[in-house]
């Protein structure tokens, strides 16, 4: 730990915080991911150099975090020093770990929905809320002190935490940075931070303004040098895509006019933000209603009829998946069957979960044309980059799925393939999954005919039982209806048998006829005597 930015992973800070390995690196520290051996948890440890060059700085952001504690901050947990081999000291804090990564890590793989945008403002602004009731202004707020949190319990809502405080202003710093250069990333100054005047609360309402816009468009809306862009903002507003909502232009816009008494900020800016993320969700429950096939309830009765759904695994249908898995060289390939509120998987060749929710499935989308759904690169498709199953930690990239068409047109699911790389299809490839697809079906209508026709049997059986069960009850047997013997009194010699059994309505030939004495005789020959 000689060299200013030399890896430290695998040393003991304080007799207690085990460093695993780097996560981040600065011009002053280096950030580790760490296990607190104390409490047997991991922790994120920001060590500086024994060359950073503004002691006073470090002194602030340690007085700052001391005095925060908020779900949208990532919080300090302890501070100390550690000496190295040669003496020098080297100051730590130890952060809670946040598990995720950074908004401008997520702007880079691809567009956010607007959702999930106003969510992490509604966070961002609680959090100034906070650090400015507190004489807190952070001064840096960019794409990249913004940490999305993954808690790993599927919630799609976005979650956020502001960061790196270590530019911060409070009361009792302000003398270590009011009169030195400006101070913070060019492409999100304020106005005010460009002109070198009084830097406030609204500076960071303004920056955060610039960082959300960002997560729309995916590029900086003053780019350039500290002068460039700086002339820029000064000379103009920025550019708010006339394609979003009305209530987003709005917020937008106030949150980056050029006055910042004009901006609004705290309670009115969380109250702002609350009724955006209201107004979304609403939204979002509508555009899902109507992301329905044209006769759902039609549909749903077609699933229903074929009794597939929660039936165990067959391997009529594995041979399918895994045969649609080796023609395509894919690592995933599914039989999809889409309930109301879930997609369930009949076969599931190269993953182990056996359903999803409806929400993000990308099958439940391809059930509403009749025609293959074919995702050649979903980080740059519009109708997933902003799927979960994109954009998370799943990494689907590739989708190809053919409906599961019924004989009278409804769509229970698909034969789909997939992978976690982009690939291209040919009109055979699909020419392929459509024969895939039309053997699932037959299979389904086999099974389904095999339904009816047990159905119907057991209906046959029931009908035949009841009528049988009609007749014992309604024609009860008498005795003129039993069979009689005729009364015989005489001796029991061969040849001299009584006359057939005889019963009401019974005609035709005797089933034992008499025979004569020369037969009986013959038939048992006189004793010797």
């Amino acid at each position: 730990m000689t060299a200013p930015h030399a890896d430290a992973s695998g040393r003991t800070l304080a007799g207690r915080y085990w460093l695993e390995e780097p996560i981040g690196q600065g011009g002053m520290a280096t950030v580790y991911r760490a296990r607190d051996e104390t409490l047997g948890r991991h922790v994120a440890v920001k060590l500086f150099t024994d060359r950073s060059p503004d002691e006073n700085r470090q002194e602030t952001e340690l007085g700052v975090l001391a005095a925060l504690s908020h779900h949208a901050i990532a919080n300090l947990l302890d501070a100390g020093f550690d000496f190295d081999e040669g003496g020098h000291p080297h100051r730590f804090f130890v952060m809670e770990l946040v598990t995720g990564i950074d908004l401008h890590q997520r702007i880079a793989q691809g567009p956010l929905l607007s959702r999930n945008i106003a969510e992490i403002g509604y966070d961002l602004a609680e959090a100034l809320e906070y650090v400015h009731a507190r004489g807190v202004v952070h001064r840096d707020i960019k794409p990249s002190n913004v940490l999305l949190v993954d808690y790993n319990d599927g919630n799609v809502r976005a979650r956020a935490k502001l960061t790196d405080f270590g530019i911060a202003l409070s009361a009792d710093s302000e003398r270590f940075t009011r009169e030195g250069a400006t101070t913070g990333t060019a492409a999100y100054l304020s106005p005010e931070q460009a002109s070198g005047r009084d830097v406030t609360g609204a500076s960071d309402v303004y920056a955060l303004g610039l960082v959300l816009l960002e997560a729309f468009t995916r590029r900086l809306e003053f780019p350039g040098g500290l002068v460039e862009s700086a002339v820029a903002r000064l000379s103009r507003d920025p550019v708010i895509p006339p394609e979003l909502s009305p209530g987003w232009q709005q917020l937008l816009a106030a949150m980056t006019a050029r006055d910042p008494a004009q901006r609004p900020q705290g309670a009115d800016l969380v109250s702002m933000f609350r009724q955006l993320v209201v107004a979304e969700l609403s939204r979002h429950r509508e555009e899902s209603s109507e992301a329905l096939p044209r006769d759902e309830y039609g549909r749903m009765d077609a699933v229903g009829r074929y009794r597939i759904l929660d039936t165990p695994p067959d391997g009529a249908f594995d041979s399918i998946t895994a045969l649609a898995a080796r023609l395509f060289d894919v690592p995933v390939a599914i039989v999809s069957i889409v309930d109301h509120d879930r997609i369930w998987f009949k076969s599931h060749h190269g993953i182990e979960i056996e359903q999803i929710d409806r929400d993000p499935g990308l099958c439940a989308s391809a059930i509403m044309d009749d025609k293959p759904w074919i995702i050649e690169d979903a980080r740059f498709d519009p109708r997933a980059f902003s799927n979960p199953l994109v954009a998370g930690e799943f990494g689907l990239q590739f989708y190809a799925g053919v409906p599961l068409t019924t004989r009278d047109g409804h769509n229970l699911g698909t034969l789909c393939v997939l992978d976690f790389q982009p690939r291209t299809v040919t009109d055979k490839d699909i020419d392929t999954l459509t024969g895939l697809a039309a053997v699932v079906m037959e299979q389904l209508e086999v099974r389904l005919e095999a339904i009816r026709t047990t159905g119907e049997l057991q209906r046959a059986t029931g009908e035949l039982q009841r009528a049988t069960g009609e007749v014992h009850r309604t024609m009860p047997l008498t005795p003129a209806d039993m069979p009689t013997v005729p009364a015989y009194d005489g001796p029991m010699t061969p040849g001299s048998y009584p006359a057939p059994i005889s019963a009401p309505g019974v005609s035709g030939p005797a089933p034992f006829p008499p025979r004569s004495a020369a037969q009986a005789a013959a038939e048992h020959p006189p004793a010797l005597s």
